[in-house]
């Protein structure tokens, strides 16, 4: 059953044309590769590499993303230096200008946004359009007033 589902398989990506792009399932633990070791080398040298030269990921490895590595080392550095600021007696007041850093520096001007983004607050907005999932006077006044009264 199985070299049946293998033949099709081979089948659809030699009419996808794309039987040398997509990863190989692993083999069976009782096959042994038949490639020479400087081949898996360089196949592995062309799949790390992409075209712009960036390393990218071999199928069954994990590697972070970018922003993920720069977050971690960010937090390590902060870590590092209130560990220093503990030492001089000064990791207090480290511990609440980080703070009131990260608060500003996680705010965004309204330059920053996107073309289409609205704002959470509707007189920002052009034509003062809230955000889908506002609570708005109107709609309060509808459910308090016109809804009918519970057991009738």
């Amino acid at each position: 059953m199985s070299a049946t589902v293998e033949r099709r398989l081979a089948q659809f990506r030699a009419a996808r044309g794309s039987a040398a792009a997509s990863p190989r399932p692993a083999e069976p633990l009782g096959k042994a590769t038949t490639k020479a070791p400087e081949a898996a080398e360089g196949q592995r040298d062309a799949a790390t590499a992409g075209p712009s030269g960036s390393c990218q990921a071999l199928p069954g490895e994990v590697v972070a993303p970018v922003s993920r590595r720069l977050l971690l080392l960010k937090v390590l550095l902060w870590a590092v230096l209130l560990a220093l600021f503990v030492e001089l007696e000064l990791g207090l007041p480290y511990f609440v200008l980080s703070l009131l850093y990260w608060m500003y520096a996680g705010t965004r001007g309204p330059a920053e946004r996107r073309q289409e983004e609205l704002s959470a607050y509707s007189v920002f907005n052009p034509g003062c359009v809230p955000i889908r999932g506002t609570l708005t006077v109107e709609q309060l006044e509808r459910e308090l007033y016109y809804r009918p009264a519970a057991g009738r």
